[in-house]
């Protein structure tokens, strides 16, 4: 790639959207498996009972079940995308906002029922940014676009996982869901600002017509054989990754780190390598593809989990906690950054939303239903034979990477058309 053509890939608009798309999506997930679970493990519930609390992400895993409707139905202001946002958005402000209305303690159920509302809002949003994404970016920037996104997606995090603990030390939790949940305007204003992206809309048709559409382009492409071996990858790329973080809050705390240290060591650990690593997983793609990425930044992020270990064999060291988040924070960023590219890949513009919503359902499933043993696992084994256990987990994805993405070839077989 020519200097020229690398500028024109990194600087430009669909950029500076993605970084906000990744902002805008982030927050809602982090509020739900980094802010609450800390809120409860304070309000006195019990670890498994945070352990299930896992599965309040299920609408994660079902999205692509309403996913047509966002792909058919125009909302009457702002358009088919930019409509979805909104509402989406506003609903989640005041959702989240809502948690500090709650005692822990003597609302266990009604906290859990918010939180499922939390998760539907998110992952709807998710469903119409992950599709507006995919209509806005030329497939050479889906490497890039998407390094960037989940950079920020991360970068997210900082709020609910840092500042927002650092302010429950000295604020009430009723005033901290409310200031946590005011940086969803960041959403609402790139929403505001943005254009509708200028794709020809899905055929008109029946509710059955309108369901089996999406699913049957995609056999089409790629085959019954492709798509098991695709949805099987996208199952087990991450599962190790994701079980090893589902209960990082409550690990730490248990460590002996406090709230604040938590807040300024654990979380700005992973600002820069986080950045770094995205920025970086992103030229490396530009430069070798997504499938080279793949398994370049797959074992980086398998060799992270094993910093976990460690930590929870030496204990609670200040300087080994940011050496090890800031590892896990740059191998797993540079693989969610490839994961995300390879998913936009498989999709087709013209169905982008419900295929994405599918694929990205099926990465979730680890973290709702694997995730919620987490703490059952845990107190069975311990926390170093649990890190070691989730490392062991991350090898199956890897050696579907020999079908779904050849380290020779930047598209699997069938996987290079799509439609505008």
């Amino acid at each position: 790639m020519s200097s020229t053509n690398w500028r024109a890939a990194v600087l430009n608009r669909r950029m500076l959207i993605c970084v906000f798309t990744g902002l805008a999506s982030g927050m809602p997930l982090y509020v739900l498996f980094q802010l609450v679970p800390v809120w409860l493990s304070e309000g006195g519930v019990s670890l498994v009972e945070i352990g299930l609390f896992s599965l309040v992400g299920i609408p994660y895993t079902w999205k692509f079940l309403w996913a047509p409707m966002m792909d058919r139905w125009v909302p009457p202001f702002l358009g088919r995308r930019r409509g979805w946002m909104l509402m989406t958005q506003i609903a989640l402000l005041f959702s989240i906002g809502a948690f500090g209305l709650y005692d822990p303690a003597q609302s266990t159920w009604a906290i859990a029922w918010l939180a499922v509302a939390v998760a539907f809002f998110s992952a709807s949003q998710d469903v119409v940014l992950d599709a507006y994404r995919r209509e806005i970016l030329p497939d050479q920037e889906l490497g890039m676009g998407n390094a960037i996104h989940v950079q920020a997606y991360r970068v997210s995090s900082l709020v609910p996982g840092s500042l927002s603990l650092i302010l429950a030390d000295s604020l009430p939790w009723s005033s901290v869901f409310w200031i946590t949940a005011g940086f969803m305007l960041v959403g609402v204003v790139m929403t505001l600002v943005v254009s509708e992206s200028k794709v020809e809309l899905p055929p008109r048709s029946g509710v059955r017509e309108a369901l089996i559409a999406p699913f049957s382009e995609y056999l089409r492409r790629r085959g019954w054989a492709g798509l098991i071996l695709v949805l099987g990858f996208m199952f087990l790329y991450k599962v190790g990754d994701n079980m090893a973080t589902a209960l990082s809050m409550p690990f730490y705390l248990e460590l002996g780190f406090s709230k604040t240290e938590i807040g300024l060591i654990a979380k700005h650990a992973a600002l820069w390598p986080t950045i770094v690593g995205g920025l970086l997983g992103g030229l490396v793609m530009l430069k070798v593809g997504i499938n080279r990425a793949l398994w370049f930044f797959g074992v980086v992020q398998m060799v992270s989990i094993l910093g976990f270990a460690v930590l929870a064999s030496v204990g609670p060291e200040l300087w080994l906690l940011a050496l090890v988040i800031g590892f896990e924070y740059l191998g797993v960023g540079m693989g969610t950054a490839a994961f995300t590219a390879f998913i936009a890949r498989e999709t087709s513009k013209t169905y982008a939303a419900t295929q994405f919503a599918l694929f990205t359902a099926l990465a979730a499933v680890p973290r709702t239903l694997a995730n919620a043993s987490t703490g059952m696992i845990v107190e069975q084994i311990g926390w170093v034979d649990f890190f070691l256990f989730c490392t062991v987990l991350a090898l199956p994805g890897m050696l579907l990477l020999f079908w779904v993405a050849p380290w020779n070839s930047d598209h699997p077989a069938g996987a290079a058309e799509q439609q505008a």
